[in-house]
């Protein structure tokens, strides 16, 4: 049946989305969004990640079974926020939007149909609609196209904003956040964000762009957020290069997910609705992780695997810098010995300057307590000759009176 039903896929990846499809159970997949896949591709050694996003399993469902619930994601106001300043930046057949790319004549951009049966569909009617945007060399909005990104060997389906089609055939990303820019700026840390994200709708569109002829993808996107606190959208062109670069690299070194799924024992599986609080668990447990305290921002899974990395001793809790600085410390028990002169080779770097540190710190803790014995003393001696100096006053005191 399966064979039948898509017979345009390879053996080797319609067995893989079998497997994939056991791990999950009966739900119906999680899509696998930008805003993930650039999380994604920020850790690549993360194989429960990988494995979880290619399966499409809910993280945020599987972190409340597990009892570590998350409150990572958007409020329901942003989320609400961001739709309304969105519908009015889009508003009359995106008016606003293509006059912030330059077009005096606002009218005269097509903005095709991309409805199709499907994810698989949708992607190729938005390929179908690029190729033709090309050809025909008019201003061409694309609102809401959907694109498909293959990541560690399962297909993504990745939705921009908007993609706008120049009359000489450059392909232009279009990412509409809802936080403002101030007096000219907005936040560095949202908008590195913002280019992470576009950089991987970039990438996608590159795989489209490849097989369109005259096509070319711009690689720098225009970032729309409401000006100061109005609602008057704002544009900003935002090169991605870098960003695209990391994201390419990141994304050729993920572990594949058939490699992750073959090494896991017969039998276990994620469904949410068929298995027990301790079953999911020993299921993600089986599953290594590479947990960081970046993941907080960017993982529902986050919480249970930092208390699993915390009861281990692991020094990746503590961040990736200092995880590079430990070299083979891997533990924090591990990294105290060593510092103590317990445990660790003198002519390992790392040790060697863990046990400096320690020495400075004894010293810095001897000399703070001969500080503090030497204000002591002499607020001792003062208090003796404050009350010698009191006694003497109430003698002269006393002789007066008499």
């Amino acid at each position: 049946m399966g064979r039948s039903a898509d017979p345009g896929v390879p053996g080797p990846r319609r067995e893989l989305r079998q497997r994939l499809a056991e791990l999950r159970g009966p739900a119906v997949p999680h899509p696998l969004d930008a805003r993930a896949l650039a999380a994604l591709a920020a850790n690549p050694g993360c194989r429960r990640r990988a494995l979880l996003d290619g399966a499409g399993v809910d993280k945020g469902a599987l972190a409340s079974a597990l009892g570590s619930p998350s409150s990572y994601g958007q409020s329901q106001f942003a989320f609400a926020r961001g739709h309304a300043f969105e519908a009015r930046v889009k508003a009359d057949g995106g008016m606003e939007l293509m006059r912030l790319l330059g077009v005096d004549e606002p009218g005269g951009v097509r903005v095709p149909e991309l409805a199709a049966a499907g994810p698989q569909g949708r992607a190729a009617r938005t390929a179908l609609a690029l190729r033709e945007a090309t050809g025909a060399g008019t201003w061409t909005l694309l609102d809401h196209p959907l694109l498909a990104l293959e990541v560690a060997g399962s297909p993504a389906y990745l939705e921009p904003d908007a993609v706008v089609v120049h009359p000489d055939g450059r392909w232009t990303v279009v990412e509409i956040k809802s936080f403002p820019v101030l007096d000219g700026s907005a936040d560095p840390a949202k908008v590195g964000a913002a280019a992470r994200q576009a950089a991987v709708y970039v990438l996608a569109l590159e795989r489209v762009a490849a097989l369109t002829e005259g096509a070319e993808v711009a690689h720098s996107v225009l970032l729309v957020c409401p000006r100061d606190f109005t609602n008057q959208p704002a544009g900003s062109v935002v090169d991605v290069r870098k960003q695209l670069s990391v994201t390419r690299r990141q994304l050729a070194r993920l572990t594949r997910i058939e490699d992750i799924a073959a090494a896991l024992p017969e039998g276990l599986s994620f469904d949410l609705e068929g298995c027990s609080a301790e079953q999911l668990t020993e299921a993600v447990e089986a599953v290594p992780h590479a947990y960081a305290p970046e993941c907080l921002a960017a993982c529902e899974l986050a919480f249970h695997c930092r208390g699993r990395s915390r009861e281990a001793g692991a020094v990746e809790t503590l961040g990736r810098s200092v995880r590079g600085e430990l070299g083979g410390l891997t533990t924090v028990g591990a990294v105290l010995a060593a510092a103590r002169g317990e445990a660790g080779d003198p002519a390992d770097p790392a040790v060697a300057a863990l046990r400096r540190a320690q020495a400075l710190r004894r010293e810095a803790i001897t000399g703070a307590v001969a500080i503090t014995g030497a204000v002591a003393g002499a607020g001792e001696v003062a208090g003796a000759g404050a009350g010698a100096g009191a006694g003497a006053v109430g003698t002269e005191g006393a002789a007066v009176c008499r």
